[in-house]
């Protein structure tokens, strides 16, 4: 595929208004956490979801949310950036005082198998959790997001649109195999971003091949990881696309802001985009009134 054609999807992916920065705050009841303790304390030994019996749609539903925060791309802004475009571009000292304040409020990231226990059994949490994911696999996020997280203990998720990988280009420059594979191993989570960046809304015929299998493979391939988490292009879903995640072996998806399914709230799963426009404390407050 011409960069040419990746530039298009590109801009579409900053342009497309499904990707909003307001969110909508649903009200959920206080978890009961006496269950299962998920270990935070760095070096513990990793979570084993696989036995976990998935909880019905109404006791996930009450169990409070865990604010998850969308970010696309960490840069300066450039004079050709436009006004819609810099909402999903956080200049790098912004981010780093975002994540500064996050630290200092007292919030620690957590990773989807904390998340899928939390959701499923009313596994304990850390105090205050997050989680920070990441879309669309630009460079920054390798460059200039993971030694920012490394800083402070933090860990964030990555979901990788394939067909940018290793591409570099006017605007842009995108994360290698090499790359994406070191975060992986250094702890964070890969999770697929479907092949690039096509409405999910729309899938049909080979779409679920092409968008779902390939890329899925793919990324397996490069992390030696199963993947089992899925983020919506454009944060817009289906009910009628779902079984199509499951059947594929993803146990969660993400969207943005939308009211959670009621039927399945694992594959419905709220975050909001920080934007570019926020600062620290705009930030805090959007976590706040958001979850």
């Amino acid at each position: 595929m011409k960069f040419k054609f990746l530039t298009i999807i590109t801009a579409g992916v900053i342009l497309f208004t499904g990707c909003q920065s307001k969110s909508q705050t649903e009200s959920g009841k206080n978890p009961d956490s006496t269950e299962q303790v998920v270990k935070e304390t760095e070096g513990a030994t990793p979570l084993d979801v696989s036995k976990i019996k998935v909880a019905d749609a109404k006791t996930i539903l009450e169990r409070k949310q865990v604010p998850i925060l969308c970010y696309h791309q960490v840069r300066n802004w450039k004079p050709t950036d436009g006004k819609v475009g810099k909402d999903y571009i956080v200049e790098i000292q912004n981010f780093k005082d975002q994540m500064k304040m996050l630290a200092d409020s007292g919030y620690h990231t957590i990773l989807p198998d904390q998340l899928y226990a939390y959701l499923n059994t009313g596994a304990k949490l850390p105090s205050k959790p997050i989680m920070l994911t990441f879309d669309d696999t630009d460079e920054d996020q390798f460059t200039i997001v993971r030694p920012t997280l490394d800083k402070l203990g933090f860990k964030g998720v990555y979901f990788i649109m394939t067909v940018s990988i290793g591409r570099k280009g006017k605007f842009v420059n995108y994360m290698t195999k090499e790359q994406i594979k070191q975060l992986s191993d250094e702890g964070g989570v890969i999770g697929s971003h479907t092949y690039d960046h096509k409405n999910f809304k729309k899938y049909a015929g080979k779409d679920w091949e092409e968008q779902l299998d390939k890329p899925t493979k793919k990324l397996e391939e490069i992390t030696g990881k199963k993947m089992t988490e899925f983020a919506y292009p454009f944060g817009l879903w289906n009910a009628e696309g779902i079984p199509e995640l499951k059947k594929r072996g993803f146990r969660m998806a993400f969207q943005l802001s939308t009211k959670r399914d009621e039927k399945d709230p694992l594959f419905t799963i709220r975050r909001i985009i920080a934007s570019g426009y926020w600062s620290p404390k705009t930030l805090s407050n959007s976590i706040k009134n958001s979850f």
